[in-house]
């Protein structure tokens, strides 16, 4: 049962951080003859994929390091901001013209979309490999097949993305609140961990929140 909660989060991440990576797909191969293009969709998910395995590596190294869940936790509150601020598929994407091209274009345009998915799903899984692995597999078929409907229905219910934001802001301060500098603040102050996680929540949701209308109007 223990492995059920870090998977369902993790599959919740997923969802709501692949949504761009399948506009980036449909820009880079859209010019593309419908028998090319699905060879482009595949090769450039399962190339980008290989990088996000590379970046997990890198990313369970630097965890190692002193003041890194900090800087991690603060990383991916930024994350669950922007989500609430960026509208869906603002991204310039180039048009591949050949099957090689746009393999490319996918592949490195996912590299630099894709760290807050791998942060977040490395936060989750508490640095443990099979959850963090499973995790990357699970968002293959996420990319290749239901990006496109979750982004729609984004846009569509709103209360999806705050949604998605509350989950990331929680994660972010679960972070955060690795680092033993920031427990050890908290028990001098006597300020209850759980309270600090609703208050990074709800501080995430209210300045997010104001920017997102004030966009809309």
């Amino acid at each position: 049962m223990e492995i059920i909660e870090p998977l369902l989060k993790i599959l919740l991440v997923n969802i709501i951080l692949s949504g761009d990576n399948a506009v980036v797909i449909a820009m880079a191969s859209r010019k593309l003859p419908d028998h090319v293009k699905r060879k482009a969709v595949i090769w450039g998910t399962f190339g980008a994929i290989a990088f996000r395995i590379l970046f997990v590596f890198l990313v369970l190294y630097f965890l190692k390091l002193p003041w890194i869940h900090l800087v991690g936790g603060l990383l991916l509150l930024f994350v669950a901001y922007k989500l609430l601020v960026d509208k869906p598929g603002e991204h310039q994407i180039k048009v591949g013209s050949s099957l090689q091209e746009a393999i490319t274009i996918i592949i490195f345009a996912d590299i630099l979309m894709s760290l807050d998915n791998v942060l977040a799903i490395v936060a989750i899984s508490n640095g443990q490999f099979l959850l963090i692995m499973i995790g990357i597999m699970i968002s293959i078929p996420i990319i290749l097949m239901a990006s496109g409907l979750i982004m729609k229905a984004m846009e569509q219910y709103p209360s999806i993305v705050y949604g998605g934001t509350a989950l990331l802001a929680w994660t972010a301060g679960e972070m955060i609140m690795k680092e033993e500098r920031v427990t050890q603040l908290l028990d001098i102050l006597s300020f209850p961990k759980s309270i600090f996680l609703l208050a990074l929540i709800f501080l995430v949701l209210i300045i997010g929140g104001i920017r997102r209308r004030n966009q809309i109007t």
